[in-house]
């Protein structure tokens, strides 16, 4: 089996949600698949952008959307070139910086929440990256993905 990654973003507001990732990530639309989604490219995997009202909810007996600052164990993180150009544009489009920078073996990186509550972590690796301390798999391969 071959598995393909699809990342969804929910959003209440579709129109200023592809003006935030295409402004702050450099994201460009790819297509429109109704009124109600759109594919966005140039992050390497194709980012879902689904437009979702806040309170609606989003499985059966679960509770409802709450566009709000929230944490997830499942967020983005975004490696850039450069962390303090792709901050400042990130900031300048919308998000929040929720921190100083931070400095780690691998790289430096500066957690963000986009306007919608999602957490957003901007990384500028170093050196080999993750695979600075990283030990080989089964594998044997590289971890680091770009």
């Amino acid at each position: 089996m071959t598995a393909t990654l699809l990342v969804n973003v929910d959003v209440p507001d579709l129109d200023a949600a592809i003006a935030f990732y295409c402004t702050a990530l450099d994201l460009a639309v790819a297509r429109r698949l109704g009124p109600e989604v759109v594919e966005l490219s140039g992050a390497g995997v194709p980012l879902f952008l689904l437009a979702k009202p806040a309170g609606s909810a989003p499985a059966p007996g679960a509770p409802g959307r709450d566009y709000a600052r929230h944490w997830t164990p499942v967020h983005l993180d975004v490696v850039v070139d450069d962390l303090e150009a792709a901050v400042a544009r990130a900031v300048g489009a919308g998000a929040r910086a929720e921190g100083p920078v931070r400095s780690f073996a691998w790289g430096r990186m500066a957690v963000l929440a986009d306007p919608f509550g999602h957490g957003l972590c901007v990384i500028e690796f170093r050196g080999r990256g993750y695979d600075e301390f990283a030990e080989p798999g089964p594998g044997g391969g590289s971890s680091r993905t770009s």
